[in-house]
């Protein structure tokens, strides 16, 4: 008697390798380590109330979601100041457990030519959505970085955007708005996400601190909140690469971990450039940066940063940091860097003569 063979029986081991040029939201295994797992996405807001700042630009957007009024969006600004986290806090808001069948995300690691505009995306806009226990019936398209979008792409979104309004809404995120053609932006309602204050970064890092159970001294954390900019997602990852270096992580220790000269070694460095002579202060400048592997570029950010605490005359203060300006535009060309520190010792010592002759 020949063996029944049922329709149900799988081989396990054939799984679908079929690329997907975009891509919906993933969401995490729970069988993935915890240790595994970055700290900017194991920390990422879950609701708009968990999102560190911007209250009044978080709280616009949920008011708008919850009266059913939600329009297009274009948030702009530096990267890591919230802009991805608020829209997919927005979209868990909105859509629940059927996050992933309702959204639509596609990055700069996506193909985002106009085929896919005409393909993909208006294929997902164009049907209608059948929202199964999800609050809103209204699908949502996110585009991050779409500053990186060809003019032909965003030429053939702005007609996409018009036509599908009723049942689909654009978010798109950028960096840079002026790459964002006129056309799109008119059709969206503008938030500029700016910098996150000092206050709004210790408070997350001090939340992630208590979290992992670190041992972070005061001055260890001024450092990560220095060093952040403002960037909440350059801060965590700061935090999470100095913990795997150090059990402790102090300021010197976060300095050691980015390769950012430490803050006494700056005023060192500028005490030799405002008082040794040409020969002592090139000597003693290069050993350092060569004993401590500094680059030259970092050492005149920061001498930048600390020669606008010093006291000097405005005319010599500011012919100074235009000298110091051209230099690190050189220094990013790959100029020569024993050719720049002399242009920057050269830079002080002017500066050095012009201070002497305005005390006389």
């Amino acid at each position: 008697m020949a063996e029944t063979i049922s329709l149900m029986d799988v081989d396990d081991d054939k799984i679908d390798t079929k690329p997907n040029k975009g891509k919906n939201i993933v969401f995490s295994s729970s069988s993935a380590e915890p240790k595994a797992v970055p700290w900017v996405e194991k920390f990422r807001p879950q609701s708009l109330s968990d999102v560190a700042a911007h209250r009044d630009i978080v709280e616009t957007i949920d008011r708008l979601a919850s009266s059913n009024r939600l329009p297009h969006l274009l948030l702009y600004g530096p990267p890591g100041t919230g802009k991805t986290s608020t829209i997919l806090a927005l979209a868990r808001k909105l859509y629940g457990s059927q996050m992933h069948n309702m959204v639509l995300e596609l990055n700069a690691s996506d193909d985002r030519g106009i085929d896919v505009v005409r393909q993909q995306i208006q294929d997902f806009a164009s049907t209608q959505s059948i929202s199964f226990g999800a609050k809103s019936a209204v699908k949502l398209v996110l585009l991050d970085e779409s500053d990186a979008m060809t003019k032909d792409a965003q030429f053939a979104l702005r007609r996409v955007i018009e036509k599908y309004t009723r049942n689909t809404r654009f978010a798109l995120i950028c960096n840079n708005v002026n790459k964002v053609i006129p056309a799109l932006q008119s059709r969206c309602t503008r938030f500029r996400f700016a910098p996150l204050d000092a206050v709004h970064v210790s408070e997350r890092l001090k939340h992630v601190i208590e979290a992992e159970q670190l041992d972070v001294p005061e001055g260890g954390l001024k450092a990560l909140v220095r060093l952040s900019n403002g960037d909440m997602r350059k801060a965590l990852n700061i935090l999470q690469s100095t913990h795997m270096a150090s059990q402790q992580i102090t300021e010197e220790a976060v300095y050691l971990c980015t390769g950012n000269p430490l803050p006494k070694d700056i005023e060192q460095i500028s005490y030799w450039l405002l008082n040794e002579p040409f020969a002592i202060s090139c000597k003693r400048i290069s050993e350092i940066k060569t004993r401590k592997g500094l680059a030259l570029v970092d050492i005149v950010r920061e001498v930048t940063m600390f020669v606008f605490k010093i006291k000097m005359p405005a005319d010599v203060r500011v012919q100074l940091i235009n000298e110091m300006a051209d230099i690190e535009y050189r220094l990013t060309f790959g100029c020569n860097d024993k050719l720049q520190l002399g242009s920057l010792i050269a830079a002080f010592t002017r500066a050095r003569s012009a201070l002497v002759a305005a005390a006389k």
